[in-house]
């Protein structure tokens, strides 16, 4: 979808970012989209520890994104040549590898390609392809526009984004690296315009976690430690509950599940055991300490969870909830306290008060156990220091060489399943000299490409001038579209948007953004 750029008037912004296009007619901040992602390394740290644990299990549980679904697979049609808006340009790319004398393609890989894997508004572990590029601090991702924002929902950017360099079946040799800020260009973010269907991620430092395993502590240490942390209900025997500390105003209280058939007493009644009630910060300041209805159930319990989780809590409390905002009054069936720290983590705080039963014969038992992280995660250095970063490039003539790689999984839309997932793969040749559009997915400024991969390897880098020996070149595309040209039940073509001046201009506002470490 074309889109008209309304002159600016002349105002330019500080950072003298402009849009690519002819002299005055956009500026940066009517190309430049962003938004947060883990916005401190608290967040990031958890995020992390999300997929690693178990050994990659979450990372092994992901599936391929399913954008697109065989309706979507249509033919493109040619809308003419190609017009760029300013001059053809490229940045270099970095980290060169050694030369390697063998003539077998599929074997030199680039070492920068990987999954990104994230958690959409359904709350489905999914996958995309992508690639380390160029940056001033060694820390950028590119990748699919819908690789980063949900946009089955039209909602924010998906959950628990992380690149995996060099990813193989939930080994993550390099390190995993959590995504800090997108950047879109402003009419993907907006309109959903997949002409414009790019994203640039900016990444934390790597981390490797070993094993991903968490370390028990005691409810004091869990207080007193601010960096990630956990606390879990685990259910227990009643022989188990009965010799573990039944007194509610420890800081460690064993506590009873209410069911069915149990009676409410008091805590003088014979064999009563404690249920515990959570309640709103007032209700549990106002309560008394020692044993007894209403009274204080031990101490509050703050977790750190991310952005996504703390506000998704928000709208529960008031679903007209938005960021920017002061965070909702908590309410009686959603009663937790959800704040931003000093520290910039984001934490939901749980109040309990104190119920006494007399059990009946459904009654669970639990005790509460408390984990931190901390020893678990190293720093695995910047991603462009460790896989190097592919180069960019704008504005190119079209019907040119390029090498394609991603990890295809999806059926074809007759059924066939030709591919994995497990192993990248690649596409070799020339793109088409004409854009392409297609009226159901309102694009009409595409180039195509004979490639007969599918789905999951959306996002992945179409590289320019590759060297098969250096294992580098020029991202001049991504992913986005997969196409069937000839109507026979197989994806035969994939698409990209056209990288013009305003791609670089988001190329480049991306490039200059500082991330930082998570340990």
């Amino acid at each position: 979808m074309k889109r008209i750029l309304i002159p600016a008037g002349g105002v330019v912004m500080a950072t003298g970012l402009l849009a690519a296009g002819l002299a005055g007619t956009a500026t940066a901040d009517t190309v430049v989209a962003k938004d947060t992602m883990a916005s401190s390394a608290a967040n990031a740290k958890a995020i992390a520890q999300f997929w690693a644990e178990n050994n990659g299990a979450a990372l092994k549980a992901a599936k391929e994104s399913n954008v697109w679904d065989n309706s979507d697979v249509a033919k493109l049609q040619s809308k003419g040549g190609y017009s760029s808006d300013t001059k053809p340009g490229s940045t270099a790319p970095i980290g060169q590898e050694k030369k390697t004398t063998t003539k077998v393609q599929n074997v030199n890989m680039p070492k920068t390609i990987g999954k990104v894997f994230f958690v959409n508004s359904k709350g489905e572990k999914k996958w995309c392809s992508a690639t380390s590029i160029q940056s001033k601090y060694r820390n950028l991702v590119a990748t699919a526009g819908h690789c980063v924002y949900d946009t089955a929902t039209n909602s924010d950017v998906m959950d628990k984004w992380v690149f995996v360099p060099g990813y193989y079946q939930g080994k993550s040799p390099f390190g995993i690296y959590v995504g800090k800020q997108a950047f879109t260009h402003y009419d993907f973010d907006v309109y959903e315009d997949y002409d414009r269907d790019y994203a640039f991620v900016t990444v934390y430092n790597g981390v490797k976690l070993d094993g991903g395993q968490s370390k028990q502590v005691s409810k004091a240490e869990f207080d007193k430690y601010e960096g990630v942390k956990d606390a879990k209900d685990v259910e227990i025997t009643r022989e188990e509950f009965r010799r573990g500390k039944l007194d509610p105003t420890s800081t460690e209280a064993y506590w009873a599940k209410r069911g069915s058939k149990a009676e409410l007493t008091g805590p003088d009644y014979p064999g009563a055991e404690v249920i515990k009630v959570e309640v709103t910060e007032g209700v549990w300041k106002q309560a008394r300490v020692g044993k007894g209805n209403g009274r204080k159930f031990g101490t509050p319990i703050t977790e750190i969870v991310t952005e996504s989780q703390a506000v998704a809590y928000a709208k529960k409390q008031d679903r007209h909830f938005d960021l920017g905002e002061r965070w909702p009054t908590p309410t009686k069936e959603y009663p937790a306290t959800v704040s931003k720290d000093r520290r910039g983590n984001y934490t939901i705080t749980h109040y309990y008060v104190q119920q006494w039963q007399k059990p009946g014969s459904d009654t669970k038992y639990y005790k509460t156990v408390f984990y931190i992280v901390e020893g678990f995660a190293k720093d695995a250095g910047r991603l462009g220091d460790n896989v190097g970063g592919q180069g960019f490039a704008w504005n190119q003539p079209t019907g040119k060489y390029v090498r394609v790689f991603g990890y295809p999984a999806a059926p074809h839309p007759d059924g066939n399943k030709n591919y994995t997932g497990v192993t990248p793969k690649w596409c070799y040749g020339k793109t088409s000299s004409k854009l392409q559009g297609s009226a159901a997915k309102k694009i009409e400024e595409h180039v195509a490409l004979k490639c007969a991969m599918t789905e999951g390897a959306d996002g992945g880098p179409w590289l320019y001038k590759y060297s098969n020996a250096k294992r580098l070149g020029y991202v001049n595309g991504v992913i986005s579209t997969f196409n069937d040209q000839d109507g026979n039940g197989r994806v035969d073509y994939i698409s990209s948007p056209y990288f013009d001046g305003e791609t670089n201009t988001v190329y480049k506002a991306a490039s200059a953004a500082w991330s930082g470490k998570i340990v």
